[in-house]
């Protein structure tokens, strides 16, 4: 195969997975036209149309979902190989993507930016904030960094922070008005602001559990949002009943009394932050390094007091535990 006509597929896979000639043009480093010119280049020399092109979206046809399915592995593949090339000769160094919730970003990346460039000024940090659950292979991201319970399968997975607390909260002025419940069976008399998951659109079923003893409900309210800066701000102007990750703003809230916490004995522990990876790729020193930065790990943290916890990683194929070297 010449170079040629590895760059069109690869350019052809990265349009399908990015389901966009933009965002793919921008991954790729070149401009919408060059690339759909590439595009058509490709299709004309295998003489068959790959994709589908509106004004608004671009899907693979019938022979093009073929072609990707066929192709991805191998483009994959080769990566990982040049990945491991590199990686023989100790250099930590090129593009790292990672693929993280925003929560992810804001609470465990950003605080260590510079500490990490100043370690490795080499290597190009590409973070991607998505909130929906992004296939981060088929993206080809190194890395993602998602809630424990939502990992992909097949995945190495280094935990970043321990499990939290769902809390349940609203304000003062909701609970004046319309009474605390005592239960979780009393929110069917409440309003209640609802979480949708961003990419699936599936609304969230509130989780409790007491003793042992696990409820699982659908509630009703007059606010639905897949933003937490959306909901938070409906439970503070009184809007209803938020029931919350564990976080910065909520605990903020409940300090100032802008908030009340209800519900207490019945609050969930959901899974915390984890940073995963295809167990099939090489780990190339940048990741590596990269994920002993957030673990507070790296050279220039040792004579500081630990942020995380070091737990390791977990080999999601299997569900077991391992060290993070």
């Amino acid at each position: 195969m010449r170079g040629s006509e590895f760059a069109e597929l690869k350019a052809f896979a990265t349009v399908v997975n990015r389901a966009s000639f933009v965002r793919a043009a921008d991954h790729l480093g070149l401009s919408a036209s060059a690339l759909s010119q590439t595009i058509r280049n490709l299709e004309a020399r295998l003489g068959v149309q790959l994709l589908n092109r509106t004004t608004r979206s671009v899907a693979p046809t019938t022979a093009g979902s073929r072609l990707h399915a066929r192709v991805v592995p191998m483009i994959l593949e080769m990566d990982a190989a040049v990945a491991e090339a590199v990686a023989s000769t100790g250099r930590t160094a090129g593009t790292l993507r990672v693929n993280t919730l925003g929560i992810g970003a804001k609470k465990i990346i950003a605080p260590r930016l510079g500490r990490f460039h100043r370690a490795h000024p080499d290597v190009v940090l590409d973070i991607v904030i998505d909130d929906g659950l992004s296939d981060i292979v088929a993206g080809g991201f190194d890395a993602g960094i998602r809630v424990g319970e939502r990992l992909e399968k097949d995945m190495v997975a280094v935990r970043l922070t321990p499990d939290v607390t769902m809390l349940a909260v609203a304000s003062h002025d909701y609970l004046a008005r319309r009474g605390e419940p005592k239960t979780p069976a009393d929110l069917h008399r409440h309003a209640c602001i609802n979480w949708r998951f961003p990419g699936s659109g599936r609304i969230y079923h509130w989780q409790f559990e007491k003793k042992r003893k696990k409820l699982e409900m659908a509630v009703e309210g007059p606010l639905i949002s897949n933003h937490q800066d959306v909901v938070l701000e409906g439970a503070l102007q009184g809007l209803g009943i938020l029931y919350a990750y564990d976080h910065d703003r909520v605990h903020d809230a409940i300090a100032h009394k802008r908030l009340k916490r209800i519900l207490p004995d019945w609050s969930l522990k959901s899974p915390g932050l984890f940073l995963y990876y295809s167990r099939r790729r090489h780990v190339q020193p940048s990741l590596r390094a990269f994920i002993d930065c957030l673990l507070d790990r790296d050279e220039s943290s040792r004579h500081k007091t630990r942020v995380l916890p070091d737990i390791g990683g977990i080999d999601n194929s299997r569900g077991k535990y391992q060290d993070w070297p």
